[in-house]
């Protein structure tokens, strides 16, 4: 057991996908000015530290669910091929999640009873993904908990321990985020669809098949785009909001991929996919300040 044999638990590729969200509210709260610097950090540190706690969590509940078969063309699981054990990665979730209890607590103790739920849900959420009885990303629901978590909630609760209050503005800026969240669990379940199929794990790709799923990427793609479009013809935010779009070129390589490769090969796509997020993420935040700087 070492430090490397951890960061293949953790999935370090994963992380975009919670910090995305927290620079898109901290933004939103710089740009309408509610900047904090410490609960902006906190929030940073919870949703990393969530992020890796279900990572953990998926690791051991596919592993004694028995979804973590040979054929699996993932990343190694570490539970699945023997470099630590159940037990190991169950006292290391659980003290993940701690440390996020911890620093929550901080949070807590600025936005009250509302990061209190949201908290306790994330918690429960992401060990409810693949655990428990009936668990979220096994019957087709996987989809629908990522845009809300990595969406609404994880921006607004971010703008929120910062301005203890929620406008339309970052409501809307979570939407785009939630919809790239989506993207990144397309890939993952597009290049598992064989095995989970073969496992019974009933993901939305297993259910809708192969070629309905890579439209299904194609469509999250397309609406976190649409947005930024739609704030500007509507007159809501200046050009400075098509900052995004820079990230065309990253965009239309990985639909070519999405459409070209199978299994194993989209690892890299999917690690690419979250990188999109956090590249999107920088630029609709760009935009967002330079909108209410130029404005």
């Amino acid at each position: 057991m070492n430090l490397k044999t951890w960061l293949l638990a953790i999935r370090p590729k994963t992380l975009p996908a919670a910090s995305g969200p927290v620079l898109v509210g901290s933004a939103v709260a710089l740009g309408n000015g509610f900047f904090s610097f410490w609960p902006a950090v906190a929030a940073l540190s919870a949703a990393l530290l969530l992020q890796i706690g279900s990572n953990l969590a998926n690791d051991v509940f596919d592993f004694k669910k028995g979804t973590d078969i040979t054929e699996r063309t993932g990343p190694l699981r570490v539970t699945q091929a023997g470099l630590l054990t159940p037990r190991q990665v169950f006292v290391g979730m659980g003290l993940t999640f701690f440390v996020a209890f911890l620093i929550g607590l901080y949070l807590i103790k600025i936005g009250g009873w509302p990061i209190l739920l949201i908290g306790s849900l994330s918690i429960v959420s992401a060990i409810l993904y693949t655990g428990g009885p009936y668990p979220i990303g096994y019957n087709g629901l996987g989809e629908v908990f990522v845009f809300i978590f990595f969406g609404p909630v994880a921006v607004c609760g971010t703008y929120y321990v910062q301005a203890l209050s929620l406008n339309p503005h970052v409501w809307l800026a979570s939407i785009p985020v939630g919809f790239l969240t989506m993207a990144i669990l397309v890939v993952n379940n597009l290049r598992d669809i064989k095995t989970d199929a073969k496992t019974g794990k009933k993901t939305l790709a297993v259910r809708l098949g192969k070629r309905a799923t890579q439209r299904e990427y194609l469509l999250f793609l397309s609406l976190a785009f649409i947005i930024p479009v739609l704030t500007v013809l509507f007159g809501f935010y200046s050009p400075w909001l098509l900052l995004p779009f820079l990230a065309t070129p990253l965009v239309i390589s990985l639909v070519r991929e999405i459409y070209t490769k199978e299994g194993a090969a989209l690892n890299k796509t999917l690690a690419k996919t979250a990188q999109l997020e956090l590249v999107y993420s920088l630029l609709y935040s760009a935009g967002y300040l330079l909108n209410n700087l130029l404005a």
